[in-house]
């Protein structure tokens, strides 16, 4: 839903009228005019010529005056643009430099006395919010804009800059390491350029606020300049806009980037034409923005800057006096006013209707009363706007069409953009973020028709570093997505999706992308055996747990590391007591005496054990069970026996020492074959292993990263489901990140406890949803309609992205023919196809 806003009409239009109904400006040229024409007229009269001779030699000389008195174009009278021709013609006060000194901070210092900086500031989702959240966002706008007092001069600069070639190339392209991996690395970095696509009109699009006062020198500039700094930043996180302020360095890279290299840009520019400009290697033009309409929509920069070419968009904003913007619109309104009484007298003495007068006087008086309401009780100031476009071409056609596209997308809003004739050299240095204005083409507005050029669309999440891992496209933009989940207050995330909708793909693809370009170790409970090709892939070690298997893993392991801050026998102790609770089944849980009794025998056996700490006297749950055996209470007996048949009947396939490489960088927990007996009492040790992974890498500096597929099972039980609420919580500070699979939303909100591990991720990966879940997601994070038509009835791969503050629609392809989707697919047709495929190799 967009937002419309009523354009009053443009007061300047309405002139003062001094006599006979005209201008001041009217009167003085049609006064010389008789006083120049009459005379004429009388000297060739004396002539004793035919009489319309002298009325020719009389109309000649005052034709032109009247011409100049009545010629307008584009609010400027002619003899300004004579003026504007002859200067050009002769090269007359050119401007020949941007500015005149750059410091490190950022200041710039342009015409002797004007000093700016420019903040840097990204997107927050606009385009998606909800009609109310878009309203909020437009108020906030307002109220951003409404701080500027009227001695700062601000712009706000869109920039849409072709990225270069190879500086992108390298960017999306994985380092090699010089390892077994290097030719799955590139052909990842494959899968980026080519869901990148064309790398030479890949446009980088960057916003700007810069902002200026009028200072004596750098001393007294500075200190305003930080403050106002300081504010504006401030406002900015107010509307979760992350903003920052650039350096000399930086601004003088926008420059370049933009085609101007150096200080002195008269050297490299050229003008072939009055209304264009030449550099190197480009063609430009910097157009004017006549704010025409009625009504216009919030829509209106989206569409100026969506079409593919280089251009740059400025708006200069100086706000103007209260006192003085409410007097001036007083003035206008006596004007029209008096107007509107020149015209009723002639509607009388030409025998009509009084009450007939121009639409035009109607349509400005109603506007003016409009605008003192505002002015006098809404949150509404006056500004004046100066709006400009740049636009580019390799070649002057190109520049033609492009300028053309622009001003079709102005002609749809009812608007106009016309080319700054004459003066492109101050247009140059007036569209750059410089905070200058040299145009001055001025055009009273109210907070409301600025703050509908809403700067805000969606966000986009770029590769800053090798840290970034990819996510998909923007649906919206096509902009490639990345993310760091490390980069977050809390890496823990999810991803959601019905079967089908590419849920398992997509963390599979993490995981790659974690293996190719980190050193993050990657540990996966696996229910449904998926994972083992591509865990294979990397050299990984697949653990296999079931009643027949020969792989063990004993609940018992310890280290040092196990606990922070505490010993490590007392939170094994913990784990422990789950696994009895679990196994012993009671309704109530464990009493009080049974918990009692089983941590004096943990405490007994591990004692034992740490007289001498060798792998080789590592305790098993052999060894509990006898320490509960050899207690004289009854209740120690109960639990021995509920154990024996972990210890010594059929399931005692957790009664032996760990003899696999848990150690090995990427582990994969095959739970499949476990019985419905063992499942869960295996997926609780599973937690347990994964918790003195994360305790052991903490001290050695490394990230571990947990995949629990099927994160359902791990919720239907108390115990397990509260042994992973506590890994969502601890994680974090241990340099974990937990990331659960699941169908079913409605399985982690099932209760305050456990949806604690929803409320403990900032990164959320949404795909094909079902009704139900669809309205709990929509609920929980206060999707809108707009984002909610993202994973309803979505395609495979297609869905929503919640990292952070930020929300993205994605769409997600992973290319067929890559070496690395036959280890990716999880649809059954597709490995079967494959699986032959190898056969017949």
């Amino acid at each position: 839903m967009a937002v419309n806003v009523n354009v009053p009409s443009d007061l300047s239009k309405v002139k003062e009228k001094i006599a006979f109904g005209l201008t001041k400006r009217q009167v003085i040229c049609f006064s010389l005019a008789a006083l120049i024409g009459i005379p004429i007229f009388y000297l060739v009269k004396k002539l004793n010529v035919d009489i319309s001779i002298p009325t020719l030699a009389m109309m000649a000389v005052m034709m032109p005056l009247f011409f100049v008195a009545m010629y307008e174009k584009n609010g400027e009278n002619l003899e300004k643009i004579i003026q504007r021709a002859i200067e050009f013609k002769f090269k007359k006060n050119q401007e020949t430099e941007l500015y005149d000194r750059m410091y490190a901070d950022g200041i710039c210092l342009t015409d002797g006395d004007f000093y700016s900086k420019t903040i840097e500031f990204k997107d927050i989702n606009y385009k998606l919010a909800s009609e109310e959240n878009q309203q909020m966002i437009f108020e906030a706008w307002k109220t951003f804009l409404n701080f500027f007092d009227t001695s700062v001069e601000f712009e706000i600069t869109f920039a849409n800059v072709y990225a270069k070639e190879n500086e992108l190339r390298d960017r999306l392209t994985i380092k090699r390491q010089g390892d077994a991996f290097d030719e799955l690395r590139d052909e990842y970095s494959k899968m980026l350029l080519q869901n990148k696509g064309s790398l030479t009109d890949s446009l980088t699009k960057t916003k700007y606020l810069t902002f200026g006062i009028h200072a004596s020198s750098l001393r007294e500039a500075k200190g305003r300049l930080n403050k106002i700094q300081d504010k504006v930043i401030e406002n900015f996180e107010q509307m979760g806009v992350d903003s920052r302020t650039l350096d000399g360095m930086e601004r003088l890279q926008i420059f370049r980037r933009l085609g101007f290299n150096t200080r002195e840009f008269a050297s490299e520019t050229s003008y072939p034409t009055k209304s264009t400009f030449k550099k190197s290697n480009y063609f430009g033009q910097v157009s004017c923005f006549s704010y025409d309409s009625p009504e216009i929509s919030d829509q209106f920069i989206e569409n100026l800057l969506s079409f593919d070419s280089e251009q740059l968009v400025t708006i200069h904003l100086q706000s103007v006096n209260q006192n003085e913007a409410i007097r001036g619109v007083k003035r206008k309104i006596t004007d029209i006013d008096s107007n509107k009484i020149d015209e009723q007298k002639k509607a009388v003495k030409a025998g009509y209707d009084m009450d007939l007068i121009p639409n035009d006087l109607n349509l400005y008086g109603k506007d003016a009363s409009s605008i003192l309401s505002n002015l006098q009780s809404q949150n509404e100031r006056m500004f004046k706007m100066t709006f400009l476009v740049m636009s580019k071409g390799e070649t002057k056609e190109s520049l033609k069409n492009n300028v053309k596209q622009t001003k079709s997308i102005a002609q749809q809003f009812s608007c106009e953009i016309y080319p700054l004739e004459y003066r492109q050299d101050k247009a140059i240095k007036s569209v750059l973020p410089l905070g200058v204005n040299l145009i001055k083409k001025d055009r009273n507005v109210t907070t409301s028709a600025v703050a509908v050029f809403v700067p805000f669309l969606i966000p986009e999440l770029d590769k800053t570093d090798e840290n970034d891992l990819y996510y998909g496209k923007n649906a919206l933009t096509g902009e490639l997505i990345f993310a760091d989940r490390k980069k977050n207050n809390n890496p823990n995330g999810m991803f959601f999706g019905k079967p089908g909708s590419g849920k398992s793909l997509a963390a599979k693809r993490e995981i790659a992308n974690v293996v190719l370009s980190s050193d993050d170790d990657i540990i996966i409970s696996d229910p449904e055996r998926e994972y083992t090709p591509l865990v294979e892939l990397f050299n990984g070690q697949v653990i296999h747990i079931s009643q027949k298997s020969t792989q063990y893993i004993n609940p018992m392991d310890i280290n040092d590391n196990y606990s922070d801050g505490e010993d490590a026998v007392s939170l094994k102790a913990e784990f422990l007591l789950s696994l009895c609770e679990l196994i012993l089944n009671q309704r109530d849980g464990l009493s009080g005496i049974q918990k009692t009794i089983i941590d004096r025998c943990i405490r007994n056996v591990y004692e034992e054990y740490y007289k001498n700490p060798i792998p080789e006297r590592m305790p098993l749950l052999e060894d509990l069970y006898k320490e509960l055996m050899a207690q004289n209470e009854p209740e120690a007996k109960e639990v021995a026996t509920s154990l024996e048949l972990y210890v010594k009947g059929s399931l005692n396939v957790f009664n032996h020492r760990t003899n696999v490489n848990i150690n090995n960088r990427i582990v994969c927990y095959d739970i499949k074959d476990l019985g419905k007996q063992l499942k869960k009492v295996g997926m609780l040790i599973v937690h347990d292993q994964v918790w003195g992974r994360v305790t052991l890498n903490r001290d050695l500096g490394k990230t571990t990263r947990y995949y629990m597929d099927e994160f359902h099972l791990l919720l239907k039980d108390e115990q397990t489901a509260a042994y992973s609420v506590e890994i969502y919580k601890r994680f974090r500070k241990w340099g974990g990140i937990p990331t659960a699979l699941t169908q079913n939303v409605k399985d982690v909100l099932c209760s305050p406890e456990i949806s604690n591990i929803f409320e403990n991720c900032e990164f959320v990966y949404m795909l094909n949803q079902g009704s139900e879940d669809k309205q709990i997601l929509a609920e929980s994070l206060g999707i809108s309609e707009a984002q909610l038509k993202y994973v309803t009835n979505a395609p495979s791969g297609r869905g929503l992205m919640f990292c952070g503050s930020v929300v993205i629609p994605f769409k997600d392809n992973f290319p067929k023919d890559n070496i690395l989707y036959q280890y990716l697919t999880t649809k059954p047709e597709e490995l079967a196809q494959i699986k032959q495929r190898k056969g017949g190799l």
